[in-house]
């Protein structure tokens, strides 16, 4: 495994600018997108070229940076930055992470402006702010993946759905981190790469950064998930999350639930791993979480051709939730939690700002 592939990050700020993995374009193509703005970044986020709560989050921060740099005086900053903040908030309404970062950033910059000092050092400030919520959500993945290798035991076979890698995130990843922290000390045996459609964020992601860390995968179809379940060929299931309930009901990648009713029916452990950002103590159950809904085009075109008849109508959620009694074990940085999920709450509260 080299060091490129341990400190990969999807998401660096060059010069003036954010430059940001488009994933659309993976696993045929690495090309980096310049944004010089809020809106770029935006747009970004919402056609899934940067994508996963954590790194919706660490990209907001800079997209908010990027929307402050045409303001010339002091009194005119924080206007901007709710307007900023506001259009970044809309691109996906289920990433709890998006509103967390932007919450903070507006903290940081409540606070500067109490300080003093001229728009500038205010907006270098703000930067700072930024590249620190990136170090330290790579921080915060690099400790849950020690917490979480503490489930596994030599020889496991792990199932993971969707893309909770360093893509999903600034670096490292949060369920695939957790895989990660596993093999390296000589826990996981092979992962199962769920393909996870429609836009086959497994097959296209999670098998790239399988290859790229060295972890020996095989993908497989959603569908099949349940007879490698009931052939006994599955000994954990850890995924990421966009977002968790006080009471520890999840919301992740529509075919997340699934794979947690089949992992009890065969008695298989199954985690969740995210960082505490991505706990939302406003909600106090699952139902209360907003699930994305995305376009048809998604469903009905396969490489750029139809596959469905026209006029078909689709149902095409982006999320689903899991019950928090389908869980056995929630990891975040500050280490796994278990059910009942009580201390879910004041993890979330006592997260603290990132800077």
């Amino acid at each position: 495994m080299s060091d490129a592939a341990q400190e990969f990050s999807p998401i660096r700020w060059v010069g003036d600018h954010l430059e940001l993995l488009d994933q659309t374009l993976l696993p045929g193509e690495e090309r980096w997108l310049v944004c010089r703005t809020p809106e770029e970044v935006g747009d970004a986020i919402r056609r899934l070229a940067v994508r996963g709560a954590p790194a919706i989050g660490v990209a907001a921060g800079f997209g908010a940076v990027l929307g402050l740099a045409g303001v010339a005086e002091r009194g005119g900053l924080l206007p901007r930055y709710d307007e900023v903040s506001a259009a970044l908030n809309a691109t996906r309404p289920t990433a709890v992470n998006l509103r967390w970062a932007l919450e903070r950033g507006r903290q940081r910059l409540a606070a500067e402006l109490s300080h003093g000092g001229d728009v500038a050092a205010i907006r270098a400030a703000l930067l700072r702010w930024a590249q620190h919520l990136w170090a330290e959500d790579v921080a915060r993945n690099r400790a849950m993946g020690e917490a979480g290798k503490t489930l596994f035991r030599p020889g496991d076979r792990v199932l993971t759905h969707c893309n909770a890698g360093a893509l999903a995130t600034a670096g490292f990843g949060t369920a695939v981190g957790v895989i990660h922290a596993a093999w390296r000390a000589g826990c996981v045996r092979q992962v199962w790469v769920d393909e996870t459609r429609p836009l086959l964020q497994g097959a296209r992601l999670t098998a790239w950064e399988m290859a790229r860390l060295g972890i020996p995968y095989k993908i497989l179809p959603d569908s099949a998930a349940a007879t490698l379940l009931a052939r006994g060929l599955v000994d954990r299931i850890v995924v990421g999350a966009d977002r968790i309930a006080r009471n520890g009901d999840t919301a992740n990648k529509v075919g997340t639930y699934p794979l947690a009713v089949m992992a009890q029916r065969h008695g298989v452990p199954f985690y969740v791993a995210a960082p505490t950002s991505t706990i939302d103590p406003r909600m106090a159950t699952g139902a209360e979480i907003p699930i994305e809904e995305r376009a048809a085009e998604e469903v009905t075109t396969l490489a750029g051709r139809r596959v469905a008849p026209p006029g078909a109508e689709v149902f095409n959620p982006a999320f689903d939730v899991t019950p928090h009694s389908l869980i056995a074990a929630i990891v975040t940085e500050r280490g796994v939690v278990l059910p009942p999920f009580a201390e879910l709450g004041e993890l979330a509260e006592t997260a603290g700002d990132t800077a």
